[in-house]
């Protein structure tokens, strides 16, 4: 999907699946829960289904699992 299909510049709702993902309100782009990058649906690779939220990438999809206590802290 392209700024030009019709969805303009408007944040999409989506619900958050294994391996996949709906689109329950059509827009261009989601917001990332850690960041507040803007993703576009076309580029959206990182999410959790358990906490319906999307990610820009693997770090802040780690760093939101870490957050929620699903991964250890690891000291170095």
């Amino acid at each position: 999907m392209n700024l030009f299909e019709g969805h303009g510049n408007r944040e999409a709702k989506v619900r958050y699946l294994d391996g996949d993902f709906q689109i329950l309100m059509p827009g261009s782009h989601v917001i990332c829960a850690m960041t507040g990058q803007r993703i576009a649906l076309d580029e959206l690779r990182y999410w959790s289904v358990a906490r319906q939220e999307p990610y820009a990438d693997v770090m802040s999809s780690l760093e939101a699992e870490k957050r929620a206590g699903a991964l250890p802290n690891q000291k170095r």
